[in-house]
């Protein structure tokens, strides 16, 4: 009787505790879908926004932009400029990878001599340090080839890695997947941000959870990001409406009344920093398919081919007025921007088109290939067919060849594109020197890494190495302004408009859009 009534105490016992304890609340799971897989998980391997939008939560840089993108302290806690070619960094303390491994300087200078390899991708923001030297274990000093504006600017988008884990896996050096090239860090990841990579299914999803041991306070409620590659519109848009993805990026812009009536879902509609336009192949050495010389390499043809776009259709028909055309290649709110080159470098003129071509011994038009990626930029496939037919009404016929973003870069990558659209917010930098110097120099020594193009013309090559290295606000901004007035007038490209952002999400997120891209989990609430 006395031992029933104790294990009857003991059970009641238990069973208030059971009462009284509180279940664990359940994780908030941010499901992001967006409109293509980035091409890999090496900070280091592809200077892309894309790949950047979602590595940005894993890898940290000495600088970082805060929520208006004004640069401010991360992984440096501040430094000082010593000579005009010599910086300071002071490293913040305290600080640990995702592997448990404490930051020190060395992880700082193996990380800088990585990206400044000469087979790296991020030449784009690194083709000015000559060399990173350990002072202390928390003291870096960057030595650059002569005096620069914009460090700070770059460094904003240079990842740190660990030495001893990139010493442990074999990637001291970056892996290039447009080059072909892959490595430990193409699918996996140890870096300081405010997420860690849990697993990868390439083209499935990638998830990652929250770092409890990140440096800063979090402003995010997030315990899990699932990122899924979801390459078609309609599949991506109905997996938002039936609350499978809470987030989608980017948002297709023929969605955007119906989403902005869905009760259950926010629309953020806001301008991207990023400018498409079209560029042309001028390389002499370069002859399209079954042609004896290259059309392109004639400033009137180029000049006839952008008279023959209509960008106002295009803006008001494909991107439904969510844009408008722009005339120059760089954002208002880009360091470099100057109102008075915001005039159209040509109007839309089909007869006049027809008549540049005459003159340019082109009668009866040509035939020329285009390539443009369909999972990329908003619309960008459907823009090249209008482009297309527009240009087939002046007699040039176009061969349109619409691909996979890691394909398409693996080919104009080379300079085997004749036309092609791109995109180019000039992040992380966001100064027009980025485009200056990776875009439109002459492909050289660490200059023109993105000139796909071919573009080469030592006058301009001369006025965008000055505004390298002018310090002079002023000046400089006088040499961005002649610099583009050069490319104006050699219609090396043809700007269309800048890329509408829409983040569309499900009510119950709240996360910034930013004109940069990056979409930004460390500021992520989700109720």
């Amino acid at each position: 009787m006395i031992s029933r009534l104790l294990a009857f105490v003991v059970a009641l016992s238990l069973v208030s505790a059971g009462a009284g304890a509180q279940a664990p609340a359940p994780e908030k799971v941010l499901r992001w879908g967006n409109n293509g897989e980035i091409s890999t998980m090496d900070p280091h391997g592809a200077f892309s926004t894309a790949n950047a939008s979602l590595l940005s939560n894993i890898y940290e840089s000495l600088v970082r932009h805060d929520r208006n993108l004004k640069l401010e302290p991360a992984l440096a806690t501040s430094w000082q400029t010593i000579a005009p070619d010599h910086w300071r960094f002071n490293i913040r303390k305290g600080v640990v990878f995702h592997d448990g491994t404490p930051l020190t300087g060395r992880d700082v200078v193996a990380s800088l001599k990585r990206a400044s390899l000469p087979n790296s991708p991020y030449l784009s923001a690194t083709a000015m340090i000559r060399e990173a030297v350990l002072v202390d274990d928390f003291t870096v000093d960057v030595f650059l080839r002569g005096p620069y504006p914009v460090l700070l600017n770059d460094l904003s988008g240079v990842g740190i890695l660990s030495e001893r884990w990139m010493t442990e896996n074999n990637a001291l050096e970056p892996a290039d997947p447009a080059k072909g090239k892959t490595s430990y860090t193409t699918q996996h990841a140890n870096g300081t941000g405010p997420f860690m990579l849990v697993s990868r299914q390439q083209d499935v999803v990638t998830v990652l959870k929250r770092f409890p041991g990140w440096w800063d306070k979090p402003e995010h409620n997030i315990d899990r990001v699932e990122y899924k590659p979801i390459l078609n519109d309609a599949t991506r848009l109905a997996a938002l409406v039936s609350g499978e993805i809470d987030l989608i990026t980017p948002t297709p812009v023929t969605a955007i009344d119906t989403l902005r009536r869905n009760p259950d879902l926010k629309v953020i509609e806001a301008q991207d920093l990023r400018v498409v336009f079209i560029g042309f192949n001028v390389a002499p050495d370069h002859l399209p398919d079954g042609a004896t010389v290259n059309p392109l390499t004639k400033v009137k043809v180029r000049e006839a081919l952008a008279s023959a776009i209509d960008v106002e259709a295009l803006t008001r028909q494909i991107m439904r007025g969510l844009t408008k055309p722009i005339h120059t290649l760089i954002a208002p709110e880009i360091q470099g921007y100057d109102a008075k080159l915001a005039t159209p470098r040509t109007k839309f003129d089909p007869a006049r088109a027809r008549a540049l071509l005459a003159e340019a011994g082109y009668p009866s038009g040509f035939s020329i290939g285009m390539d443009c990626p369909n999972d990329r930029f908003i619309a960008s496939d459907k823009i090249c067919e209008a482009i297309g037919t527009m240009w087939a009404k002046i007699g040039v016929k176009i061969g349109l060849s619409i691909m996979r973003y890691p394909i398409y870069m693996q080919k104009f990558m080379k300079g085997d594109s004749d036309i092609f659209i791109l995109g180019w917010a000039n992040t992380p930098q966001l100064d027009a020197y980025t485009m200056l110097n990776n875009v439109l120099h002459t492909r050289v020594d660490r200059a023109g890494t993105w000139n796909a193009g071919r573009y080469s013309s030592p006058e301009f090559d001369a006025v965008a190495e000055q505004a390298g290295v002018e310090m002079d606000p002023a000046r400089r901004q006088q040499l961005f302004d002649k610099a583009f007035e050069i490319e104006r007038a050699d219609f090396a490209t043809m700007p269309l408009y800048r890329e509408p952002m829409i983040l569309a999400m499900s009510k119950k997120l709240d996360i910034p859009a930013s004109a940069d891209g990056k979409v930004r989990v460390w500021f992520a609430r989700m109720q």
